[in-house]
Protein backbone atom coordinates (compact mmCIF):
# COMPACT_ATOMS: atom_id res chain seq x y z
CA UNK A 1 0.00 0.00 0.00
CA UNK A 2 2.91 2.57 0.64
CA UNK A 3 4.16 1.75 -2.91
CA UNK A 4 0.65 2.37 -4.32
CA UNK A 5 0.85 5.70 -2.10
CA UNK A 6 4.19 6.93 -3.78
CA UNK A 7 3.42 5.77 -7.10
CA UNK A 8 -0.03 8.03 -7.04
CA UNK A 9 2.38 11.21 -5.38
CA UNK A 10 4.99 10.81 -8.42
CA UNK A 11 2.85 12.29 -10.93
CA UNK A 12 1.82 14.97 -8.47
CA UNK A 13 5.02 16.33 -7.81
CA UNK A 14 6.37 16.02 -10.85
CA UNK A 15 3.41 17.93 -12.30
CA UNK A 16 3.84 20.43 -9.79
CA UNK A 17 7.68 21.00 -10.95
CA UNK A 18 7.08 21.56 -14.68
CA UNK A 19 5.16 24.55 -14.17
CA UNK A 20 7.98 25.81 -12.03
CA UNK A 21 10.76 24.66 -14.28
CA UNK A 22 8.74 26.90 -17.70
CA UNK A 23 8.38 29.81 -15.36
CA UNK A 24 12.41 29.89 -14.36
CA UNK A 25 12.76 29.78 -17.97
CA UNK A 26 10.27 32.45 -19.14
CA UNK A 27 11.75 34.72 -16.34
CA UNK A 28 15.69 34.07 -17.50
CA UNK A 29 14.08 34.80 -20.84
CA UNK A 30 12.38 38.22 -20.46
CA UNK A 31 15.70 39.39 -17.86
CA UNK A 32 17.61 38.38 -20.81
CA UNK A 33 15.94 40.85 -23.30
CA UNK A 34 15.40 43.57 -21.04
CA UNK A 35 19.12 43.84 -20.37
CA UNK A 36 19.65 43.70 -23.99
CA UNK A 37 16.72 46.38 -24.94
CA UNK A 38 18.15 48.23 -22.30
CA UNK A 39 21.64 48.39 -22.92
CA UNK A 40 21.69 50.60 -25.61
CA UNK A 41 19.89 53.65 -24.45
CA UNK A 42 22.10 53.16 -20.95
CA UNK A 43 25.14 53.25 -23.00
CA UNK A 44 23.93 56.31 -24.91
CA UNK A 45 23.26 57.90 -21.32
CA UNK A 46 26.12 57.03 -19.70
CA UNK A 47 28.43 57.80 -23.18
CA UNK A 48 26.58 61.51 -23.23
CA UNK A 49 28.79 62.41 -19.81
CA UNK A 50 32.04 61.30 -21.45
CA UNK A 51 34.71 64.11 -23.32
CA UNK A 52 35.10 63.73 -27.15
CA UNK A 53 37.97 61.66 -26.69
CA UNK A 54 36.59 58.90 -24.34
CA UNK A 55 33.17 58.77 -25.75
CA UNK A 56 34.16 56.06 -28.54
CA UNK A 57 36.39 53.94 -25.55
CA UNK A 58 33.92 51.49 -25.12
CA UNK A 59 33.37 51.90 -21.27
CA UNK A 60 29.75 51.83 -19.99
CA UNK A 61 30.99 54.14 -17.10
CA UNK A 62 32.70 57.68 -18.37
CA UNK A 63 36.42 58.13 -16.76
CA UNK A 64 36.13 61.97 -17.43
CA UNK A 65 32.70 62.42 -16.20
CA UNK A 66 31.45 66.51 -17.73
CA UNK A 67 28.26 68.27 -18.57
CA UNK A 68 30.07 70.38 -20.99
CA UNK A 69 27.93 68.51 -23.72
CA UNK A 70 24.71 69.37 -22.08
CA UNK A 71 25.74 72.63 -21.85
CA UNK A 72 26.91 73.27 -25.21
CA UNK A 73 23.60 71.62 -26.86
CA UNK A 74 21.27 74.29 -25.31
CA UNK A 75 23.95 77.17 -25.19
CA UNK A 76 25.23 76.93 -28.96
CA UNK A 77 21.99 75.21 -30.63
CA UNK A 78 18.44 76.64 -30.19
CA UNK A 79 17.44 73.08 -28.55
CA UNK A 80 15.30 74.35 -26.24
CA UNK A 81 12.77 75.63 -28.76
CA UNK A 82 13.63 72.11 -30.61
CA UNK A 83 12.19 70.94 -27.64
CA UNK A 84 9.16 72.99 -27.16
CA UNK A 85 7.87 72.39 -31.16
CA UNK A 86 7.82 68.56 -30.48
CA UNK A 87 6.39 69.12 -26.65
CA UNK A 88 3.77 71.23 -28.61
CA UNK A 89 2.79 69.55 -31.75
CA UNK A 90 2.32 66.07 -29.62
CA UNK A 91 0.52 67.20 -26.95
CA UNK A 92 -1.66 69.18 -29.22
CA UNK A 93 -2.25 65.78 -31.31
CA UNK A 94 -2.80 63.50 -29.11
CA UNK A 95 -5.30 65.62 -26.76
CA UNK A 96 -7.30 66.82 -30.29
CA UNK A 97 -7.26 63.10 -31.66
CA UNK A 98 -8.29 61.05 -28.62
CA UNK A 99 -11.45 63.58 -28.87
CA UNK A 100 -12.14 62.81 -32.49
CA UNK A 101 -11.34 59.26 -32.35
CA UNK A 102 -13.02 58.03 -29.38
CA UNK A 103 -16.45 59.96 -30.85
CA UNK A 104 -15.87 58.18 -33.85
CA UNK A 105 -15.27 54.83 -32.33
CA UNK A 106 -17.93 55.30 -29.86
CA UNK A 107 -20.45 55.75 -32.79
CA UNK A 108 -18.82 52.87 -34.57
CA UNK A 109 -19.79 50.91 -31.66
CA UNK A 110 -23.24 51.96 -30.41
CA UNK A 111 -24.83 54.17 -32.85
CA UNK A 112 -26.75 52.58 -35.94
CA UNK A 113 -26.69 53.90 -39.38
CA UNK A 114 -26.48 52.66 -42.77
CA UNK A 115 -23.30 51.86 -43.86
CA UNK A 116 -21.48 51.72 -40.65
CA UNK A 117 -19.92 48.29 -40.95
CA UNK A 118 -17.88 49.93 -44.60
CA UNK A 119 -17.01 52.56 -43.06
CA UNK A 120 -15.05 50.98 -40.54
CA UNK A 121 -14.01 48.99 -43.05
CA UNK A 122 -12.53 51.39 -45.26
CA UNK A 123 -11.05 53.18 -42.00
CA UNK A 124 -9.35 50.27 -41.05
CA UNK A 125 -8.11 49.29 -44.53
CA UNK A 126 -6.04 53.01 -44.09
CA UNK A 127 -3.53 50.74 -41.70
CA UNK A 128 -2.72 48.64 -44.75
CA UNK A 129 -1.72 51.66 -46.41
CA UNK A 130 2.13 52.88 -45.26
CA UNK A 131 3.57 56.79 -44.61
CA UNK A 132 5.63 57.35 -47.52
CA UNK A 133 3.04 56.08 -49.85
CA UNK A 134 0.78 58.97 -48.99
CA UNK A 135 3.33 61.45 -48.35
CA UNK A 136 4.06 63.00 -52.25
CA UNK A 137 -0.07 63.64 -52.13
CA UNK A 138 -0.22 64.68 -48.70
CA UNK A 139 2.28 67.41 -49.43
CA UNK A 140 0.53 68.79 -52.21
CA UNK A 141 -2.73 68.81 -50.39
CA UNK A 142 -1.15 70.61 -47.36
CA UNK A 143 0.85 73.07 -50.22
CA UNK A 144 -2.62 74.16 -52.00
CA UNK A 145 -4.56 75.05 -48.49
CA UNK A 146 -0.94 76.49 -47.83
CA UNK A 147 -0.12 74.77 -44.15
CA UNK A 148 3.88 74.66 -45.03
CA UNK A 149 5.89 76.17 -42.32
CA UNK A 150 2.86 76.30 -39.43
CA UNK A 151 2.17 74.45 -36.82
CA UNK A 152 -1.15 73.71 -38.80
CA UNK A 153 0.95 71.71 -41.22
CA UNK A 154 2.53 69.87 -39.07
CA UNK A 155 -0.34 68.73 -36.53
CA UNK A 156 -3.85 68.99 -38.72
CA UNK A 157 -2.68 65.80 -41.12
CA UNK A 158 -1.24 63.71 -38.19
CA UNK A 159 -4.37 63.52 -36.25
CA UNK A 160 -6.36 60.90 -37.81
CA UNK A 161 -4.95 57.19 -37.08
CA UNK A 162 -7.14 54.07 -37.51
CA UNK A 163 -5.31 52.50 -35.09
CA UNK A 164 -6.55 54.46 -32.59
CA UNK A 165 -10.13 54.54 -33.69
CA UNK A 166 -9.95 50.48 -34.16
CA UNK A 167 -8.41 50.38 -30.72
CA UNK A 168 -11.44 51.89 -28.89
CA UNK A 169 -13.93 50.74 -30.96
CA UNK A 170 -12.68 46.96 -29.70
CA UNK A 171 -12.82 48.77 -26.04
CA UNK A 172 -16.21 49.77 -26.46
CA UNK A 173 -17.75 46.86 -27.88
CA UNK A 174 -16.56 45.16 -24.93
CA UNK A 175 -18.28 47.66 -22.31
CA UNK A 176 -21.66 46.86 -20.68
CA UNK A 177 -24.27 48.35 -22.85
CA UNK A 178 -26.80 47.95 -19.36
CA UNK A 179 -25.08 51.14 -18.24
CA UNK A 180 -26.08 53.30 -21.32
CA UNK A 181 -29.36 51.55 -21.57
CA UNK A 182 -29.92 53.02 -17.64
CA UNK A 183 -28.55 56.61 -18.64
CA UNK A 184 -30.99 56.45 -21.51
CA UNK A 185 -33.99 55.53 -19.81
CA UNK A 186 -33.04 58.49 -17.44
CA UNK A 187 -33.13 60.68 -20.08
CA UNK A 188 -29.55 60.86 -21.12
CA UNK A 189 -29.12 61.69 -25.26
CA UNK A 190 -25.75 60.31 -27.21
CA UNK A 191 -23.66 63.06 -26.20
CA UNK A 192 -24.63 62.87 -22.57
CA UNK A 193 -23.74 59.08 -22.30
CA UNK A 194 -20.77 59.44 -23.89
CA UNK A 195 -19.70 62.38 -22.10
CA UNK A 196 -20.58 61.19 -18.92
CA UNK A 197 -20.10 57.51 -18.80
CA UNK A 198 -18.32 55.69 -21.59
CA UNK A 199 -15.67 58.31 -21.85
CA UNK A 200 -14.63 57.86 -17.33
CA UNK A 201 -14.95 54.53 -17.95
CA UNK A 202 -11.81 54.76 -21.10
CA UNK A 203 -9.52 56.20 -18.61
CA UNK A 204 -6.94 53.11 -19.13
CA UNK A 205 -6.95 53.23 -23.04
CA UNK A 206 -6.90 56.36 -23.36
CA UNK A 207 -4.41 56.78 -21.18
CA UNK A 208 -2.60 54.20 -23.18
CA UNK A 209 -3.10 55.72 -26.45
CA UNK A 210 -1.80 58.88 -25.09
CA UNK A 211 1.61 57.55 -24.77
CA UNK A 212 1.19 55.68 -28.27
CA UNK A 213 0.16 59.29 -29.81
CA UNK A 214 2.56 61.34 -27.84
CA UNK A 215 5.62 58.89 -28.56
CA UNK A 216 4.62 58.18 -31.77
CA UNK A 217 4.50 62.42 -32.75
CA UNK A 218 7.27 63.37 -30.73
CA UNK A 219 9.80 61.14 -33.09
CA UNK A 220 8.08 61.85 -36.31
CA UNK A 221 10.74 63.29 -38.47
CA UNK A 222 9.25 62.71 -42.37
CA UNK A 223 6.61 64.78 -42.30
CA UNK A 224 8.38 67.90 -40.63
CA UNK A 225 11.57 67.64 -42.64
CA UNK A 226 9.10 67.51 -45.97
CA UNK A 227 6.48 70.27 -44.79
CA UNK A 228 8.83 72.68 -42.80
CA UNK A 229 12.34 74.84 -43.53
CA UNK A 230 11.52 77.29 -40.69
CA UNK A 231 14.32 77.43 -38.15
CA UNK A 232 12.14 78.01 -36.11
CA UNK A 233 9.62 75.56 -36.57
CA UNK A 234 12.22 72.75 -36.13
CA UNK A 235 11.47 69.85 -34.08
CA UNK A 236 13.50 67.66 -31.91
CA UNK A 237 14.70 65.06 -34.50
CA UNK A 238 15.53 66.69 -37.07
CA UNK A 239 17.18 69.36 -34.33
CA UNK A 240 19.40 65.76 -33.53
CA UNK A 241 19.87 65.38 -37.86
CA UNK A 242 21.21 68.89 -37.79
CA UNK A 243 23.71 67.76 -35.19
CA UNK A 244 24.74 64.21 -36.79
CA UNK A 245 25.21 66.26 -39.86
CA UNK A 246 27.78 69.51 -38.52
CA UNK A 247 28.99 67.43 -35.76
CA UNK A 248 29.84 63.96 -37.39
CA UNK A 249 33.13 62.94 -35.18
CA UNK A 250 31.69 64.76 -31.85
CA UNK A 251 29.72 61.69 -30.69
CA UNK A 252 30.03 63.65 -27.53
CA UNK A 253 27.47 65.80 -28.74
CA UNK A 254 25.38 63.80 -30.46
CA UNK A 255 25.04 61.69 -27.60
CA UNK A 256 24.13 64.67 -24.83
CA UNK A 257 21.18 65.92 -27.88
CA UNK A 258 19.80 62.02 -28.38
CA UNK A 259 19.79 61.51 -23.96
CA UNK A 260 17.69 65.61 -24.01
CA UNK A 261 15.57 63.70 -26.70
CA UNK A 262 15.12 60.20 -25.01
CA UNK A 263 14.79 61.04 -21.18
CA UNK A 264 11.77 62.52 -21.61
CA UNK A 265 9.61 59.96 -23.29
CA UNK A 266 11.30 56.96 -20.65
CA UNK A 267 9.86 59.28 -17.63
CA UNK A 268 6.65 59.35 -19.39
CA UNK A 269 6.17 55.88 -19.74
CA UNK A 270 7.78 54.72 -16.59
CA UNK A 271 4.82 57.35 -14.97
CA UNK A 272 1.53 55.93 -17.03
CA UNK A 273 3.21 52.06 -17.19
CA UNK A 274 0.03 50.90 -14.96
CA UNK A 275 -2.22 52.39 -17.64
CA UNK A 276 -0.42 50.43 -20.19
CA UNK A 277 -0.42 47.34 -18.84
CA UNK A 278 -4.27 48.00 -17.53
CA UNK A 279 -5.31 49.22 -21.18
CA UNK A 280 -3.95 45.85 -22.99
CA UNK A 281 -5.64 43.89 -20.34
CA UNK A 282 -8.82 45.38 -20.64
CA UNK A 283 -8.92 45.94 -24.34
CA UNK A 284 -9.13 41.94 -24.67
CA UNK A 285 -12.11 41.60 -22.25
CA UNK A 286 -15.96 41.45 -23.66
Amino acid sequence: MASDAMSQQAPTTTGRRRPLSSRTGLTVLAVVLSLISVFPVLYMITSSFKTRDTVTDGNLIPRDFTFDNFVYVFTEVPFARYLWNSFFISAVITVVALFFHSMAAYALARLRFPGREKLFATIFATLLVTPPVVLIPLFLVARQLGLLNSYAGLIIPAIFNAFGIFLLRQFYLGLPKELEEAAVIDGCGHWRVYWNIVLPMSRPILSALAIFFFLANWNAFVWPLVATNDQSLTVIQLGIASFQTQYTSNWNYILAAATVAAVPMLVLFFVFQRQIVESVKTSGIK
